[in-house]
């Protein structure tokens, strides 16, 4: 079986490092696990989601990928039912308020040992402020283009004492770093709605105004950071 995954989820891959076991949270069809199984990336891959047709459908294609014996399966709100020896953990297409709450769900993932590989469809400087607030640090980040959108890809660790700034809940550090050629076109999407926002408070004036201003600051003393690195 061929599979050909998007983007944002090869991007995902990207951060799987070799030999690990992987938990595929929310795992829809099984596509992501069933890849890195077949390109010899994951060792074993746990294969979750909430609802059954789409467990069964991953665990179809997994028999048809010849892949089932390194695969196991379970129908599970977030990680509340599965095991936990795993490397490292996606959870990719759901939106900061759904990953927040897997992760509110397993404060056991708070350990060093797990790696989260997290791609946000939604709210991501939400779940980048939540995060850091609690204890996690984002390593690595970068972008995915599928169509018009774009889409931030991150792996966050547990290593407590680190914060972000109100513009960096929006553009990371790790993401400044990582070089993507999408930086600008995406730096300068995330400018264009804090404008709206800002122009949206304006008549208002008070303390939500002044922040958004101070994001929008910010955010542009990263665009011109990244124009003069040539990015």
């Amino acid at each position: 079986m061929k599979l050909t995954l998007s983007n944002r989820l090869l991007a995902c891959c990207g951060y799987v490092a070799a030999g690990d076991r992987v938990a595929d949270v929310g795992c829809d069809h099984g596509y992501l696990g069933i890849y890195l199984l077949l390109e010899g990336i994951a060792s074993f891959v746990i294969a979750s989601d909430i609802n059954e047709k789409p467990l069964e459908s991953a665990l179809h294609n997994a028999y048809k990928s010849g892949v089932q014996g390194r695969m196991s399966f379970y129908q599970s709100s977030g990680l509340r039912s599965i095991p936990r020896d795993f490397d490292s953990l996606v959870c990719a297409g759901m939106g900061a308020d759904t990953m927040i709450s897997i992760l509110d769900e397993a404060p056991w993932v708070k350990d060093a040992r797990y790696r989260l590989i997290l791609q946000c469809q939604s709210r991501t400087p939400v779940l980048r402020q939540y995060l850091y607030s609690r204890g996690f640090a984002i390593r690595r980040e970068t972008l995915a283009q599928d169509g018009k959108f774009i889409y931030p890809v991150m792996e966050a660790v547990y290593d407590p004492g680190s914060a972000l700034t109100p513009g960096e809940c929006y553009i990371s550090p790790a993401l400044l770093r990582s070089g993507s050629s999408l930086l600008p076109a995406f730096l300068s999407r995330v400018i264009a709605s804090v404008e709206s926002t800002v122009h949206g408070l304006s008549r208002g004036g008070g303390e939500k105004y002044e922040e958004f201003r101070s994001i929008l600051a910010e955010l542009k003393e990263m665009e011109a950071q990244v124009h003069a690195n040539g990015c």
